[in-house]
């Protein structure tokens, strides 16, 4: 797959992603919850299923009901409905739509570290297939070498020493290739997890995916500004500020008792056959005045803001540090001849072909594969660590930094 198919397939099928995205339908079904009235409540009581002649006296102390039923007999009936004072439905509406914020910056701030990794993890395979393939490259060289020499020594031309340095070379190639397989390994298990890939199938960078962009554009000044308009952890900071805000006035209008209204009916309960009284009914605030979750609220607004000018600090310091280690990594790469590459390419043709050719030594080609090598894995940690480094500036900055 190329990077940006790889990209395409992360972010439809992740599944910390999925999950995530469905914690805002979460709190938006909370926002919905407080918008909704307390039900009514009913009451029906003091039912009489018969009435004896020693309680009515003999006498027909009410008409039936229904036909002949419901004679002498009686029944109580209420209806109750709870009225929330002091805007508390509102302020408590307020109050969950900050949990709907809340939850799409998460979402927001698990994306952001999840493709960073993600990423990360793309720049590292790519360097382990690069290297590998150098590798793969050399050994298959060596082995044509050695089964060369083995040849020379069973024919007697060359010293047994001279096959077994050959030899032990080979084996050397081969151990430092198992190790990149096995990072390699490490490195697929992540990737499938983040993309949803099966177990038994194999991602393979088809593309490049190293930087070509002119970084030299970037100032650590404008960094910073994007970084207080984009950082998740800012808003969520903001956020955690305006959620107490909101849970102040909340618990500030729990002070004020609610009213529940009153109408009940009463069949045979009083001198009136049938009554209809009304009522309310409330709380008097005498010892709970809420006073402890208001300090709560009023203690966390305190906290937040706090915490809030923390996080600023972090993140001016996290960008300029990530910035800062971008500028050394592509300094570097940078300082390095464009066909330096090709050089090496073309002196390890050489020095095989002087090897094969007996113009140099055992010692002096082994030397030269060992700086060949050494070499290459220069070049190309060198291009990595300017993708890692770009990448955790996106990070530290909250965007993509370089469009």
């Amino acid at each position: 797959m190329s990077k940006q198919d790889c990209e395409t397939l992360f972010l439809k099928e992740n599944l910390l992603l999925i999950a995530e995205r469905l914690k805002i339908s979460q709190a938006e079904a909370l926002v919905q919850q407080a918008k909704l009235w307390p039900n009514p409540s009913l009451s029906v009581d003091e039912i009489n299923l018969w009435a004896t002649n020693r309680q009515t006296g003999g006498a027909e102390v009410s008409p039936p009901i229904i036909g002949n039923w419901g004679r002498n007999q009686q029944v109580g009936a209420e209806i109750e409905q709870v009225i929330l004072t002091a805007g508390k439905r509102k302020k408590l509406i307020a109050l969950e739509q900050v949990g709907v914020n809340q939850a799409t910056v998460y979402f927001e701030e698990l994306l952001r570290n999840l493709k960073t990794e993600f990423r990360s993890l793309l720049s590292e395979l790519h360097y382990i297939q690069s290297i590998e393939s150098s590798y793969l490259e050399q050994l298959e060289s060596i082995k044509a070498l050695t089964n060369s020499y083995k040849l020379q020594v069973n024919q007697g031309n060359i010293s047994k020493g001279e096959f077994v340095r050959l030899k032990a070379l080979e084996l050397q190639l081969t151990s430092d290739l198992n190790e990149l397989k096995e990072d390699k390994n490490s490195v697929q298990k992540e990737l499938k997890s983040l993309m949803r890939l099966k177990f038994n199938q194999v991602l393979v960078l088809t593309d490049n995916v190293n930087v070509n962009k002119d970084i030299t554009s970037l100032k650590a000044s404008d960094l910073i500004e994007k970084a207080y308009t984009n950082r998740h952890d800012l808003k969520l900071a903001g956020l955690e500020k305006e959620y107490y805000s909101k849970l102040y006035a909340y618990e500030r209008s729990q002070r004020v008792p609610d009213l529940s209204l009153k109408v009940n009916y009463d069949r045979n309960g009083n001198t009136m056959l049938d009554f209809v009284g009304f009522g309310f009914e409330m709380d008097l605030p005498f010892f709970n005045r809420n006073q402890g979750n208001i300090k709560h609220a009023h203690t966390g607004m305190e906290i937040a803001k706090l915490e809030n000018e923390y996080t600023q600090l972090s993140v001016e310091n996290e960008v300029v540090a990530a910035y800062q280690d971008l500028i050394l990594a592509n300094d570097f790469k940078n300082s390095i001849e464009e066909d330096y590459e090709t050089t090496l390419d073309d002196l390890l043709k050489h020095y095989v072909s002087n090897f094969k050719s007996r113009n140099i030594s055992m010692v002096e080609f082994i030397d030269f594969l060992d700086a060949y090598l050494d070499n290459k894995k220069i070049l190309l940690e060198a291009q990595k660590n300017v993708n890692q480094k770009l990448e955790e500036l996106n990070y530290a900055v909250g965007i993509e930094v370089l469009e």
